[in-house]
């Protein structure tokens, strides 16, 4: 199980996260990584993953870095009774691979399998963390999400991330509890931006205009 909140904000207020994140001395920085993530779904309707019933998310995801590169095959899925809630929790699960055998993954999924790959889209994540918190700063081609997931062990996994809201002087209420992919689509709806099912930086995308704040409680 997953418990995380994120809020998204303004492209130009990445070096504000950043340096704001990297003053914290409770927490270790360990570096920006390019991600690049396709998302599958069932060839058969009822096995649907985007459909109401399983509202899941089948990935395949690359990450690439100075040190360290790798590949995960990732299963997630949203929970009834937790989608109205800010601080979510989520069903997740996590295969890695070697990232050489990317290509045949993608084969035996596409060619075997016969799962469509429907969505793809890249990021730049950086990433702070300790016993209890991952922090991510996401540069997505339209928006920065700061991401805040629990780590810890603690029974009541939401009171660690009330815990650090506090300490980041965050506002739960202005947190976003869908998915980048459900943010993406508002804001090409709400710009009359062409929605693009290939999601990268080179391409015409909507931009998130808020900047990042801290609560002054």
């Amino acid at each position: 199980m997953e418990t995380e909140i994120r809020y998204y904000y303004s492209m130009n207020s990445k070096e504000d996260i950043l340096k704001y994140l990297k003053g914290n001395n409770e927490l270790e920085y360990k570096g920006r990584f390019y991600e690049c993530t396709d998302q599958y779904n069932h060839p058969m309707k009822e096995y649907d993953f985007y459909q109401k019933k399983i509202d899941g998310r089948f990935r395949v995801r690359r990450t690439i870095g100075e040190d360290i590169s790798k590949c995960m095959i990732t299963w997630k899925r949203r929970l009834n009774d937790k989608k109205e809630e800010l601080i979510h929790q989520e069903e997740e699960v996590e295969l890695n691979i070697d990232i050489n055998e990317y290509d045949n993954l993608c084969f035996i999924l596409e060619n075997v399998l016969h799962l469509e790959m429907v969505e793809s889209y890249e990021r730049y994540r950086s990433v702070f963390s300790n016993k209890e918190v991952e922090i991510v700063v996401d540069e997505y081609p339209f928006g920065i999400c700061l991401e805040i997931e629990n780590k810890s062990n603690n029974s009541n996994p939401k009171l660690i991330i009330e815990k650090w809201l506090v300490k980041l002087k965050l506002d739960i209420n202005e947190a976003y509890r869908l998915s980048w992919d459900d943010k993406y689509l508002e804001l090409c709806n709400e710009q009359h931006k062409k929605v693009e099912s290939i999601v990268r930086f080179d391409k015409e995308m909507p931009k998130v205009t808020k900047k990042f704040t801290r609560s002054k409680c």
